[in-house]
């Protein structure tokens, strides 16, 4: 069911822009109804499940990422407020149950990868830990009480989750004093961690460990830079609500001391050379020297930093971070005949990601080269007027995952940007 407020929102943007660009409207509209129509599952306590798409469970990444555009309409429609704190009590409840685990299942039903050495349980879909699977739904929080001005979203669930949060993000400051491990049974090392689950060696640097990226995949090295990046921006948020919206004192300033160590962390450990030998962020490191020079298809990625906030567009080793990764220098850039861009160690070579187009887009002031990412989103759909997780860049007929809620999701977001339509954001400060 859709809400009448996002069918006549869709009208208008069809009146206003489909007559210009009939087949970017033709996608949007389909992508715009489609995580309403196929992905919400209402349960019992009345919260609201968000399938990730043709996978049944509920990411708590992909699912704030599935519901944010339809921030944009949630002033207004008691519909839609109710739809987004749906998702959110769901999702706080998730990390209340286990602030560890990266998806869900909706109910007690074991399904997922329990064979999975951690501490799994019947809830549980996978427990890879990602830091920014914490991240997100406390983002979702705060962009809502941005879009609304109603903080009774920051309710006891949000604060029980807030607790669970700092809990493990000190914790993994020193991954050393951490319960957490995990192994796999696979012949993909990018799906489970060394030496005996703990991952590889790494020492304190002020950054939070991460055992996983937003791509489900291993860490090379465990401070994950874009995700660090990631939990200041959060951290910046929790400060705010805890010193204007629900004051207290004592979880200032352990949020405050959080934020600040990880952000020293960040600028003394993650900055690096390129190969032109200009100073730009590594998306990996480990304190011992060694760094990843990449960027994956996934968010938070390197690229994202102004989109989520954490620095302004025209920072000036945001944008030496930025050519480095369109470039060869990224091992996950590729170019094609029909498209060129980032993927990701989760797909096949020569595949881009629709998620890691639509932020490239998202992160420019050129218009022209969001309307470019814009013609070939649409031209690589393969005719089905969906985006995919990823697609070959000499033949997008050869593409992975037909439902993909996220990528569609962000094609809107791309879109509704080109207009300047865009969801209220705060800086870090």
């Amino acid at each position: 069911m859709i809400p009448k407020s996002v069918q006549t929102f869709m009208e208008t943007i069809t009146n206003q822009y489909g007559a210009d660009h009939p087949e970017w409207v033709a996608v949007f509209n389909k992508c715009y109804a489609n995580t309403l129509e196929t992905t919400v599952k209402k349960l019992n306590d009345g919260s609201i499940f968000l399938l990730t798409g043709d996978i049944p469970a509920m990411w708590l990444r992909d699912s704030t990422a599935q519901i944010r555009p339809y921030l944009i309409l949630a002033k207004d429609d008691p519909e839609i407020q109710d739809l987004i704190k749906g998702v959110l009590t769901c999702q706080l409840r998730s990390i209340a149950l286990d602030p560890y685990a990266n998806a869900f299942n909706a109910e007690a039903n074991g399904q997922g990868h329990q064979t999975d050495q951690t501490e799994m349980n019947d809830w549980i879909w996978e427990r890879k830990y990602e830091i920014d699977s914490l991240c997100y739904p406390l983002q979702l929080a705060y962009l809502y009480y941005l879009a609304t001005d109603d903080a009774r979203v920051f309710d006891s669930d949000f604060l029980l989750a807030v607790d669970k949060v700092l809990e493990v993000w000190e914790t993994e400051q020193n991954h050393a004093n951490s319960p957490y491990q995990f192994t796999r049974d696979t012949w993909r090392v990018e799906d489970t961690l060394t030496n005996e689950g703990k991952g590889p060696d790494c020492v304190v640097t002020g950054m939070t460990w991460s055992g996983f990226r937003p791509s489900d995949d291993a860490c090379i090295y465990n401070y994950l830079v874009p995700s660090n990046q990631f939990a200041v921006l959060v951290l910046s948020y929790l400060a705010d609500i805890f010193d204007l919206i629900i004051p207290d004192q004592k979880k200032l300033g352990r949020i405050t001391r959080l934020k600040a160590a990880i952000e020293a962390g960040i600028q003394k450990y993650a900055l690096v050379k390129n190969q032109a030998g200009q100073e730009i962020y590594a998306y990996e490191v480990d304190g011992l020297g060694n760094a990843a020079i990449m960027d994956d298809a996934n968010i938070p990625n390197l690229m994202s930093l102004p989109y989520l906030g954490y620095c302004d567009v025209a920072d000036e080793i945001y944008q030496k971070t930025r050519a480095t990764l369109l470039s060869a220098e990224n091992p996950y850039y590729y170019q094609g005949k029909f498209a060129a861009g980032n993927g990701s160690s989760h797909t096949p070579e020569n595949y881009v990601w629709p998620i890691a187009l639509a932020m490239q887009g998202l992160t420019t002031p050129d218009k022209a080269e969001k309307a470019e990412i814009l013609e070939m989103l649409v031209a690589t759909s393969a005719g089905t007027n969906l985006m995919h997780e990823g697609f070959d860049v000499d033949n997008p007929a050869n593409y992975t995952r037909d439902w993909f809620s996220w990528a569609n999701m962000m094609f809107c977001e791309l879109m509704l940007d080109y207009f300047d339509i865009r969801i209220k954001i705060k800086k870090a400060v």
